[in-house]
């Protein structure tokens, strides 16, 4: 698990079909602090809801993506599991 902040987002003209119905967002690591990017920007998949700037937290675990979309195959690699308020 990560925070990030949302930089942005992505479209895909294919997607898996676990996807469907999931934004892409564009999501900045930050060190401990809140504030500093720690590390390259990465994809996750949003069923929550978070907009740009906001500030998420991410998870990499498989087992709770594959439950949240409901397929095994999923090569979903990183998840919004929190908004930060």
């Amino acid at each position: 698990m990560l925070q990030g902040r949302v930089v942005g987002t992505a479209t895909a003209t294919a997607k898996h079909p676990s996807m469907e119905g999931c934004k892409l967002l564009v999501v900045q690591p930050l060190m401990a602090d809140g504030k500093t990017p720690d590390g390259d920007p990465l994809l996750a998949v949003d069923r929550l809801g978070a907009g740009r700037g906001a500030t998420v937290i991410v998870s990499s675990d498989g087992r709770f993506t594959r439950q949240m979309l409901d397929n095994d195959r999923t090569p979903v690699r990183w998840s919004v599991i929190g908004i930060r308020d």
